[in-house]
């Protein structure tokens, strides 16, 4: 009991609280959440406009400026003239760069066989090119000069960018066909087209079967078709054939060639038409 009225005493002598001091927490604990929604606010406009900026400068500005250009898949050509090609275009930021306009000025350059052309925002053009491959040379009067043209597998005419091309013995030379001057991207008449696709597939054999012929004559027949005359590179004979160009009939005219040379004979002419061999003696 003594305890009990102890306790009793402990409740009874405790200070009342008034309402008073209520009002004055709860109005104080209201002031700090406001402060606390207001700068929660502050720093939400702030991030905005510093996103906002960040989007402006590095995707919008971009866009306006003038366009970055890679190129790849160029050998000949370098990336400075491919876009020189593109000047007449006009196009000073990325927004109106015309990527149809582009393929189609960068396609009529007779050298190249493809052009690729991607966009990407904000500021990126990636051009990729794959340059024609010489197949054979051939001479065009071009302004009363005779110039060596180049021939691809598929029959295109196309300028020679780098001399040693014509002047090594990687690929053959011919001569008569019945082109006259050369215009961009123009093909040689459809009826020679088979030569050069024989030319091709002997080429693609990896062994250089041309580096002994100097020159491939088409002689014209009067029935329409034509025959070949091959002028070896180390023998002063010639080598009349017919439109079967292969890799056995390269073999065969080495091997009758290099008879003939050991007999030491006045032979000029071979002629290995019909299926036999025939020559003619000064």
């Amino acid at each position: 009991m003594g305890n009990i009225g102890v306790l009793m005493n402990n409740v009874e002598t405790e200070e009342p609280v008034s309402m008073s001091q209520f009002e004055v927490t709860n109005k104080e604990e209201g002031g700090g959440e406001k402060k606390l929604r207001t700068i929660k606010i502050v720093f939400g406009i702030l991030c905005f406009f510093l996103v906002a900026e960040l989007i402006i400068y590095k995707y919008v500005m971009p866009a306006f400026s003038s366009p970055k250009v890679t190129v790849s898949g160029q050998k000949l050509y370098t990336a400075e003239e491919i876009a020189e090609k593109l000047l007449p275009m006009n196009s000073t930021n990325w927004l109106n760069f015309n990527v149809s306009q582009a393929v189609s000025i960068l396609s009529s350059e007779p050298g190249f066989d493809n052009v690729m052309i991607e966009k990407k925002f904000p500021d990126r053009i990636y051009i990729n090119v794959v340059e024609r491959e010489p197949v054979a040379v051939t001479f065009v009067m071009d302004d009363g000069y005779t110039n060596p043209v180049q021939i691809d597998k598929n029959g295109v005419l196309f300028p020679v960018k780098d001399q040693s091309v014509v002047d090594s013995n990687l690929i053959p030379i011919i001569s008569g066909l019945p082109v006259e001057h050369m215009s961009g991207g123009m093909r040689i008449p459809s009826k020679y087209r088979p030569l050069i696709e024989q030319i091709y597939k002997i080429s693609s054999l990896g062994k250089n079967y041309f580096a002994g012929i100097s020159e491939i004559c088409v002689l014209p027949k009067d029935t329409g078709n034509y025959e070949l005359a091959l002028i070896p590179s180390q023998s002063k004979v010639k080598v009349l054939t017919d439109r079967s160009l292969n890799e056995d009939a390269l073999k065969y005219m080495m091997v009758v060639l290099d008879i003939v040379n050991k007999l030491d004979t006045d032979v000029y002419e071979i002629d290995l038409r019909y299926g036999s061999v025939s020559c003619k003696i000064r």
